[in-house]
């Protein structure tokens, strides 16, 4: 509500929607057959120990106590620490572990979740051991649950016919041979869908006309850039 902070968001409309609201809509499934799942963020419901708490956990903590602390005050690097906390690929105690095929007998089946506080505070109760188990929409709701706690504006994006470019080519490739029969060579995919977040805020290492909506994914995938 400050307008000097870098989080300001000038629409009172879309504070009460990406700020204040704890329930939204996640959309799923398919372009074909788009379905609308509800899920509960809850980011008032006594969360932010356990949100701090993310944060003292982080790598970026660990290996320089003084230097994280002094940049918490940074929306885009506060964000970059939660994205790499919500998943637990990375050794640090991360939120949730992803998981995609198989089956989820021992586990919760991630089409189970319907909101970020029972996972959060599954978490804590477990010692901070990775809940298991979240997909790209899980991801996204608790990070959502964790940045509105911190008062970041965030909001959830979902795409259809997500394109995976694994090469960084910028495009999908797929390979035949003399038949035209398709051959399993390539590692490019085209995934049904994908949930991300957006959170609002300036960019003043950027400039102005970079202000706005930043995009920030937490599901783990692959390495960036080693």
């Amino acid at each position: 509500w400050f307008s000097g902070d870098d989080v300001y968001m000038s629409n009172e409309n879309e504070r009460q929607e990406y700020v204040l609201n704890e329930n939204g809509i996640i959309f799923v499934g398919n372009a074909r057959y788009i379905e609308a799942r509800g899920w509960y963020y809850g980011q008032f419901q006594d969360l932010l120990n356990i949100c701090l708490t993310m944060l003292d956990l982080s790598l970026y903590y660990r290996q320089d106590p003084a230097m994280d602390v002094s940049r918490r005050g940074d929306p885009k690097y506060v964000g970059r620490v939660i994205s790499s906390m919500i998943n637990g690929n990375d050794n640090d105690n991360g939120v949730l572990l992803g998981k995609w095929q198989g089956n989820f007998h021992s586990h919760e089946n991630p089409s189970r979740w319907d909101g970020s506080v029972v996972i959060l505070k599954k978490w804590r109760q477990d010692n901070y051991r990775p809940v298991q188990y979240g997909q790209c929409w899980v991801f996204a709701g608790v990070m959502c649950t964790v940045l509105r706690c911190l008062g970041i504006p965030t909001r959830l994006v979902s795409n259809f016919n997500s394109a995976h470019d694994v090469d960084r080519n910028l495009s999908i490739d797929k390979y035949y041979d003399s038949s035209g029969r398709s051959l399993n060579i390539s590692k490019d995919s085209t995934w049904d869908y994908h949930v991300w977040n957006e959170s609002w805020f300036i960019r003043p290492d950027l400039g102005r006309s970079y202000n706005g909506w930043q995009v920030l994914d937490a599901t783990p995938q692959e390495q960036s850039r080693g």
